[in-house]
Formats: C-alpha cells, structure tokens, sequence
C-alpha cells in the first residue's frame, strides 16, 4: 500500500480520452490519468492536458490500455505478453515525453477499460504491463497487478470508484449488468465518503454523464469532512 495520509485522499479522473471535459475537470480533480492513444487521445491532446496539469499541480499518470480505438479499449483481448509489454511501453514512452516537454514527469501507471480489470486475474498480463512501465508506481484494484507490483518493489496505491456498484466479491459491476454505474449525485458522494476510508485515491469517470458536477460535489464533501485532497505519489 501507499504512504498517503488518512487526513489526505487522492481524486482522479481519466482524461484526453476526446469525450471528457478535460479543463473542467483539471480544476478538480489531483490525479490525471491521461490516454495514451491506444484507446483514445492524441498528441495534441495529450500536450494539452499535460501542460494544464502542470501549471494546477496535477499529477499525470499513464492510462495503458489494448490496441483499440473503435472498442475504447472495453474489448477483452488475448494479446501475447510481449507484445503488450511493447505497446505498454509505447505509450508510456509517448506520453513521457509529451509530459516532459510540458515541466510535469508521469508519476504512475493505471491500466484502462478491459486491461484494467484483466490485469486484476491475469499474472501473465499483468507481469507484461509492469515490464513495458518500468518502474512507475501503479494504480489499481486487489490482485495480480497490485500484487507482483509490491512483489517487485513497486509503490503499489489502492482506488475505490464512487460513481460505479461493486459485485459482493469487491469487483466492479460489469457495465453490461443493470445498475452498474452510479448516477445519482447523493449516491455518488455517499460512496465516494465510505471509500475515502479504504483507499488512497478515489477515481471519477471523465466520460460519465455529470461528470464534472459530480466531480466538484464530491471534492466539496471530502474536504467538508476534513480531508485534504492531493495526489497519492
């Protein structure tokens, strides 16, 4: 696990991903997980965000995800270990370098869509994703990832998602299943609080409806309950 205070919490949010409200959100959110182009984003986009979110102290992490623009990488792939690892790499290369040139280095990596959750049960792609990220930080759920990440000496910080249902076992709620995602404000700030007490960062999702609203609530709750918001690493 992170160091990150109990008085403190992390807010993140995926963003560059060309339906998200990049601006608005940087003015909220700490954390910035920023598409890397293999499921969306572009350069352009990622200079823009990665120079907003060095002039507001953001942190920029790297959102890896499948070679897949036209699922938005929500589509499970079977993809070879180092082929994954080379395009993990490719992307936490690009952004890198574009976060460089903007005064901001990449603190940490947080797989995206169907990788993500893969990675929680696939040692094998998993192990691929930490081997093309070097030696970043990462950001995850329990499982394999997080798990061979600590293995490995990594910083390894734990999220909750307020704006989505969580299976009895602790697992995200498949987008497919009825109620997956949380959409009521009261509902989102009411978990987005509960989870502030299990982990290090709280993750909003740039892309859903209200996003920004939702965001600015719940930011407004965590620092009304005394919490200091900054980012986990």
């Amino acid at each position: 696990m992170g160091s990150l205070s109990r008085h403190s919490i992390d807010l993140n949010a995926d963003l560059g991903e060309e339906v998200t409200d990049d601006s608005a959100l940087l003015a909220v959110v700490t954390s910035a997980n920023v598409a890397c182009g293999y499921h969306a984003g572009s350069a352009a986009i990622m200079r823009a965000v990665c120079a907003e979110a060095a002039r507001l102290g953001v942190a920029v992490g790297a959102q890896v995800s499948y070679d897949d623009r036209t699922g938005f990488g929500r589509v499970a792939r079977d993809v070879p270990h180092d082929v994954l690892r080379d395009q993990v790499a490719d992307q936490v290369g690009t952004l890198a370098e574009i976060a460089a040139a903007a005064g901001t280095p990449v603190r940490y990596v947080k797989p995206h869509g169907a990788l993500y959750h893969r990675v929680i049960v696939d040692e094998e792609q998993a192990a691929a994703v930490l081997a093309g990220s070097g030696d970043l930080p990462v950001l995850g759920m329990p499982g394999a990832f997080l798990r061979l990440a600590e293995g490995g000496g990594r910083p390894v910080f734990h999220e909750g998602f307020p704006d989505r249902s969580y299976t009895p076992e602790g697992r995200l709620l498949p987008r497919t299943e009825p109620g997956a995602l949380v959409e009521d404000e009261a509902g989102i700030v009411a978990q987005a609080l509960a989870l502030a007490a299990e982990v290090e960062s709280l993750c909003l999702h740039g892309d859903s409806p209200g996003a920004v609203e939702h965001a600015r609530a719940v930011r407004a709750a965590l620092e009304a309950g005394g919490l200091l918001l900054r980012p986990f690493v």
